[in-house]
């Protein structure tokens, strides 16, 4: 029998050399929708200090550091040391899902093997991640679209006000860094995107050509490891609406899309 979400285990596997520490909190904060991350460790060289800003964030999330010294130079002895680590927790811990924090394509082939196994594959990476490592997990969401949980860093000490002040400051515009980083090119010119979006609502489509918006983004991800977020958008719904090659209607409480291509397809949804 399934669990429920809230019993599921998550072993996180972070490889400490290609993910940032300030995204912690927000990656932990996204597993919870998954599961639980009852397995935390990463994987990196603790006296290089490259990984400094790391030695803080693990005491505070309760991960567990795995030294892996460079025994080679040029050859990356922490990628070998998670890959070890990941086969015997999926023979003996058994975790129900992993989490592969990581923006390196050569753990591509561990994800399909954990996958094969029936379990499924969260991942998280910066938008330089190469394409086969995103597709092949069930979930792959970019770093930089992940928000901080609210209270997940300290505040900073309060200043005393000033006695006088003669003009009101003008608040500090956010820095451009900080807003997630969003495509260059439209929606619609994203041909891989398209296809899985069409695709899906075709799955889903019933005898009139309209198909159920919920029941069209589960089927799209089902066929890749697509985050709305990703793309600038909170949901699918939003998504689809985005791309502007889909029509989107709301009929006895319920919102219906289909694909503008299909002139076959009835005026309106039949409910």
């Amino acid at each position: 029998m399934a669990r429920d979400n809230a019993d599921r285990r998550i072993a996180l596997l972070i490889d400490a050399d290609n993910v940032s520490h300030t995204k912690i909190a927000a990656m932990l904060a996204e597993l919870a929708k998954y599961g639980t991350a009852s397995i935390r460790r990463a994987y990196g060289n603790w006296a290089s200090q490259g990984l400094k800003g790391w030695t803080e964030k693990l005491h505070a999330h309760a991960i567990r550091p795995i030294q892996q010294f460079n025994y080679s130079t040029g050859k990356n002895a922490t990628d070998i040391a998670l890959v070890i680590d990941a086969m015997e927790l999926l023979y003996t811990q058994r975790p129900d899902a992993f989490c592969l924090a990581s923006s390196d394509a050569d753990f591509t082939p561990l994800v399909m093997q954990l996958r094969a196994n029936g379990h499924d594959v969260y991942g998280f990476g910066e938008r330089k991640t190469p394409d086969p490592f995103v597709n092949a997990c069930t979930t792959f969401l970019y770093l930089d679209t992940l928000e901080e949980p609210e209270g997940s860093e300290p505040l900073p000490p309060r200043k005393a006000a000033p006695a006088k002040s003669a003009k009101a400051k003008k608040p500090a515009e956010p820095k451009k860094d900080d807003a997630p980083t969003r495509p260059d090119k439209p929606l619609a010119l994203d041909a891989k995107l398209v296809t899985i979006l069409r695709g899906a609502v075709e799955a889903a489509a019933r005898d009139d050509g309209w198909a159920l918006l919920g029941t069209a983004g589960s089927a799209a991800k089902r066929q890749a490891p697509i985050d709305p977020r990703n793309y600038g958008c909170k949901n699918f719904p939003t998504l689809f609406e985005a791309t502007g090659l889909f029509e989107i209607v709301e009929a006895a409480g319920q919102r219906y899309v289909a694909d503008r291509r299909n002139t076959d397809r009835t005026k309106a949804p039949e409910v």
